[in-house]
């Protein structure tokens, strides 16, 4: 397919189901050809909480392929370092998916790593990805405290092991998403617009947005996305290594769009949360993983809430740059361990470190 095809309306099933009817993108297929779903199921919250694929669209992908004789089909997910893709599966609904249709769930965490290459830089990938015929990448739309927004080019990130999705903290985040999109290609990206949070990664502040997008081009989807969020795409660093490095074309006023059912577009303008980057006013950031970075994210949102940040005037360190650096500070997470004021875990839990900040705050 060429361009773009949304769909509005908030019954997701029957929605997704209409859009790939009017696409028909696995015509070429044969009985026996392995499809993977890739949904984004990053930790154990259902899709009402705008983090995760609402299994729904799943569902209506699932009855379009076996309606065309198509049964060898397989879920398959690694969530974020620190949280457990079973207990996802369960939590999210994706359990009672593959129990009704006869599905396989595949937890790519328990998958081996094996190196891929592209452009001269080597990657490890779960082995898995590399047995399916045919990819169907099933991102949320939402946004990211580091990426701005995350949709289906930082979706892949499931399909790579947890010691390697720490190293791509490490590599500056924005390159390897992209280059990972090279090494794993997907078919077919289906985004779930219906729910997202707007601000986290994690959910928590749901938006509904009443829209399920579909394309081919990884690049495209994302920087329509971005332009819908109202981003620039010099903003969005990593859709824009993508299309430099020739892995799809940016959206313009030219790009192919094809509307169905555009009388049932919520009346709801998407917008991202600005509250990140006033939060991210109180951090010192250098290498941190997401889940570390999202659950301080949600302790200063928590400690703004109770009027008791804006009296804090110092700032708050994170991340794997400042391994073994013994610092006067404030360091949160296992990475800044040798802080004279540190909040281990990895993650850290957001409840400690409101906890110990309030604390830091309440007694200066």
């Amino acid at each position: 397919m060429k361009g773009l095809l949304i769909i509005y309306g908030n019954r997701p099933r029957e929605m997704v189901k209409k859009l790939l009817y009017e696409i028909d993108p696995v015509k070429e297929l044969s009985k026996n050809s392995i499809i993977g779903l890739k949904p984004n199921l990053v930790l154990a919250k259902p899709a009402t909480s705008g983090a995760t694929t609402s299994p729904e669209i799943a569902a209506g992908i699932i009855e379009y392929l076996q309606e065309r004789g198509l049964f060898n089909i397989h879920i398959m997910e690694g969530s974020w370092v620190g949280d457990s893709t079973k207990r996802a599966y369960k939590v999210c609904g994706y359990e009672n998916i593959a129990q009704r249709y006869k599905v396989t769930l595949i937890d790519l965490k328990d998958d081996l790593g094996v190196n891929a290459q592209f452009l001269g830089e080597t990657f490890k990938v779960c082995e898995t990805i590399n047995q399916v015929d045919y990819l169907i990448n099933l991102p949320v739309l939402k946004g990211h405290c580091q990426t701005k927004l995350t949709c289906a080019l930082k979706n892949l990130k499931g399909c790579i092991p947890d010691s390697e999705k720490r190293r791509f903290h490490s590599l500056g985040l924005h390159k390897p998403i992209a280059y990972l999109n090279g090494i794993i290609k997907a078919n077919l990206h289906i985004v779930d617009g219906v729910m997202g949070d707007l601000t986290f990664e994690e959910g928590g502040n749901p938006v509904e947005m009443g829209r399920i997008i579909a394309g081919t081009d990884p690049v495209l989807v994302d920087s329509y996305v971005a332009e819908l969020m109202g981003y620039e795409i010099s903003e969005v660093k990593h859709v824009q290594i993508a299309h430099k490095i020739g892995l799809g074309q940016l959206y313009n006023e030219d790009t192919s769009i094809q509307e169905i059912d555009r009388e049932n577009m919520p009346a709801v303008t998407i917008k991202p949360g600005h509250k990140v980057k006033h939060l991210a006013k109180w951090i010192n950031e250098n290498q941190a993983c997401s889940p570390c970075y999202g659950s301080l994210i949600h302790a200063l949102d928590k400690l703004d809430d109770m009027g008791l940040l804006r009296a804090f005037t110092g700032k708050i360190s994170i991340g794997r740059g400042y391994k073994d650096s013994s610092i006067d500070g404030i360091g949160i997470g296992i990475c800044t361990n040798k802080f004279s004021h540190n909040i281990a875990g990895c993650p850290p839990r957001a409840k400690d470190i409101v906890k110990h900040l309030e604390n830091v705050i309440k007694n200066a």
